[in-house]
């Protein structure tokens, strides 16, 4: 377990008034601008910290902190205990909490059971269970591995039922519910999850109508499924419906928002069925036929292993999650890290309380409230100055920072800065009307900053109807600001810690 950082080694000065409770009230909006060493005219030229916020010309409000990584020491912060939505940087937070709790080279499992071996002929004559252990990799080359593994056991035929259980993790239909019905970063969540709970839609234009298919397609394999159907009709809006049916995905899509093609993903709601369906599919290229899956809430406590795969260790999950900021990857570590440490969390609102007394208490820290592991549900919040206070902490105990992405320093044009002599691993996050970034920033003479910061018009965001939030007037531009005011802030303090 990750040892708790005093006050006084995270924060000295005024910033340990930061954290006192009511004092925040009374904290200065920014700190002075550090004086330069010597006669630097760089350093002494260089815009302060308000002066950058000011001109982004952001509407509402930005949290910003910055400490030296060795001491701990807050250098300066602008509103440095203001909470606001970190988007996707709580992904960075839950990494490290997977870490703590599971371990660098823990691996999910998916099983084959059965509830009772097969006879010499290769005939099973009871059920077998499709049994998820919550892996969020897990793809459809994963479930032909699978099924090639049912059929090395010598298994020729399964007389009984063919089950799909997930109760490795709680069920939870979706992550955020006020995001619009058809957007893939938003899926449900299971024990059994594949490609992400994402089904691939596709269509082509035929004739004066549309050829339409469903599939849970991989590198390798392309099985259609019919869990999740399809149909066009003849509207301008909505561009898409969702009705859970009996069993089925039903989904509508308006015919003149489709052109003469295309192909997108979509959320997957009914993730055990999606994944037994791929898996009939998969056994049966192995000349095994199953029945339809058959959702079950209990293993059966006779049922045997007869087949398994693993996923990569942890580790590496967590890379590619903070890479690629997967939504489900980081909702599935976070439940089972919470379960892990106290039992199978109820919701994914109680996983994500677990993992705000965590981060408080290694970290001695005040302002974290997550409302979910991902980042995606804008009710949580944390301030620029707790952020900085787990990173800080994090930086001895873990390996964080091994695994953020590798952020070039770039100029206003966006273009990148050669020979900068800075390295930034960090982990970015955006939503309509919100960006963050937080991380680490090693200078030139080694010199190692951790720094945060939150931006957001809450205010705009909320206005959004439901139609809007996929891609809403004027968020690029708002965004764009949000990230050429971070990139100053990086370039500022590449200068002015630096030194001489």
């Amino acid at each position: 377990m990750i040892s708790q950082l005093t006050r006084r080694q995270l924060l000295t000065g005024a910033s340990a008034a930061l954290l006192a409770g009511p004092a925040w009230a009374e904290a200065p909006e920014a700190s002075l601008r550090p004086v330069a060493r010597g006669e630097d005219l760089r350093k002494r030229t260089v815009p302060d910290l308000a002066s950058i916020i000011a001109d982004a010309g952001l509407d509402g409000p930005s949290s910003v902190a910055l400490a030296e990584v060795q001491s701990g020491e807050i250098l300066e912060e602008h509103a440095g205990t203001l909470g606001l939505p970190p988007a996707s940087v709580a992904k960075a937070i839950t990494a490290a909490y997977a870490l703590d709790s599971l371990g660098a080279e823990y691996r999910f499992e998916t099983r084959i059971l059965t509830t009772t071996p097969p006879g010499e002929d290769g005939i099973i004559r009871g059920d077998i269970i499709l049994a998820g252990g919550g892996d969020p990799t897990l793809d459809t080359d994963g479930l032909a591995r699978l099924a090639e593994g049912l059929k090395d056991a010598g298994v020729i035929e399964v007389q009984g039922r063919f089950l799909v259980w997930g109760g490795a993790s709680p069920r939870i239909d979706e992550i955020d519910i006020e995001q619009p019905d058809h957007v893939g970063y938003n899926p449900s969540i299971s024990g059994l999850n594949l490609n992400y709970n994402r089904v691939h839609f596709e269509w082509t234009r035929a004739g004066s109508d549309y050829a339409v298919s469903m599939d849970g397609r991989s590198a390798r394999f392309r099985p259609e499924v019919a869990m999740a159907r399809m149909v066009v009709v003849a509207r301008r809006s909505p561009i898409y419906t969702y009705r859970e049916g009996d069993e089925r995905d039903e989904w509508t899509v308006a015919k003149s928002a489709l052109g003469n093609g295309g192909a997108r993903w979509l959320p997957v709601r009914q993730p055990e069925l999606y994944a037994g369906e791929v898996f009939q599919t998969l056994a049966g290229a192995q000349g095994i036929r199953l029945k339809a899956p058959e959702r079950i809430e209990t293993l059966p406590e006779t049922a045997e292993d007869i087949a398994r795969i693993e996923s990569g260790p942890l580790l590496e999950i967590l890379q590619d999650m903070l890479l690629y900021s997967t939504n489900l990857t980081a909702e599935v570590v976070g439940l089972a890290a919470t379960a892990a440490r106290s039992g199978q969390p109820e919701s994914l609102v109680a996983s994500a309380e677990a993992m705000n007394a965590w981060t408080k208490e290694s970290f001695g820290l005040d302002t974290v409230a997550f409302v979910d592991h991902s980042g995606l549900g804008d009710a949580s919040r944390i301030s620029a100055v707790s952020m900085v206070g787990a990173l800080v902490g994090l930086r001895a105990q873990l390996p964080l920072r091994d695994i953020l992405k590798s952020i070039p320093l770039v100029d206003d044009s966006r273009a990148a800065i050669p020979n900068s002599g800075v390295e930034i691993r960090a982990k970015t996050g955006t939503l309509n009307f919100v960006s963050g970034l937080a991380g680490y920033e090693t200078l030139e003479d080694g010199t190692e900053l951790a720094f945060a910061i939150f931006s957001g018009d809450l205010g705009r965001r909320d206005a959004l109807s439901m139609e809007e939030r996929e891609r809403p007037e004027g968020g690029r531009t708002w965004n764009g600001k949000a990230k050429r005011m971070q990139q100053a802030l990086l370039r500022r303090w590449r200068i002015v810690y630096a030194e001489s």
